[in-house]
């Protein structure tokens, strides 16, 4: 009869390159944002990858450092923030009048005209409207969809204790007679608070959670310029009196 083995123990790749012990608390595993509050900037990012399997970019937004990562990439001005990119991804963000799909419309009508030469010419004018209204169709068609699928999430959502919702949600929209910079402006602001507090979806936080180079004051860096200075200093010529 032959003996059961004994179920093995997986210890944490976290816990072995801080040379921390199996007990550590907090846990990397069950604890794992009050273990990164402790330990973030201690391990590296393959590392710290790991964690985006057992959080959530919006439990992670509790992490400070993880909030000015987070903050610092907003404020480079990336492009899937940027106003047209935004208004496509999260359409149903945008306070905005004018019908979904319009930005596309105008872009699929610019092809058109910049993309034909020779004898359609005389046609490009009835072609780009053609193409611009398909595309605005589509757009708009695929806005509906979103708004219907987030509806019936809403309606199947149990309720919750008044107080629950995030802060963010309760900034209210510009008004009607607002002018449209405004309204740009308010958007965009939506969308970067999003970011930061984790409730944006089709985005990847991984590349700005888990980069150092986001940080304020970059340890790495610091260590770099100390050993840039140590070398010259080793390189500099004996003074005239030696």
């Amino acid at each position: 009869m032959s003996a059961t083995a004994a179920p093995s123990t997986r210890r944490s790749p976290a816990l072995s390159y801080l040379g921390l012990q199996d007990n550590y608390e907090p846990s990397p595993d069950s604890e794992p944002v009050e273990f990164l509050t402790k330990h973030l900037h201690q391990l590296p990012s393959h590392l710290l990858s790991y964690f985006s399997s057992i959080t959530t970019p919006k439990q992670r937004s509790v992490i400070p450092a993880i909030r000015n990562r987070r903050l610092r990439y907003t404020s480079t001005d990336p492009p899937e923030l940027r106003l047209a990119a935004a208004k496509s991804t999260w359409p149903t963000l945008w306070p905005g009048r004018e019908p979904p799909g319009r930005a596309q419309a105008e872009d699929e009508r610019a092809w058109a005209e910049n993309f034909f030469m020779g004898s359609l010419k005389p046609h490009i004018g009835k072609l780009g409207m053609l193409l611009g209204g398909y595309e605005e169709e589509r757009e708009s068609e695929r806005v509906r969809k979103i708004r219907r699928a987030q509806a019936e999430e809403i309606d199947s959502m149990p309720e919750e204790d008044e107080g629950s919702d995030e802060e963010e949600e309760e900034v209210l929209p510009p008004e009607d007679d607002e002018s449209p910079d405004d309204t740009q402006a308010w958007f965009l602001r939506r969308i970067r608070e999003r970011f930061i507090y984790g409730l944006l979806e089709a985005i990847d936080y991984d590349k700005v959670d888990w980069d150092d180079v986001w940080d304020i004051d970059n340890d790495r860096d610091a260590e770099e310029r100390w050993f840039d200075d140590e070398e010259e200093s080793s390189e500099a010529p004996p003074s005239l009196s030696e």
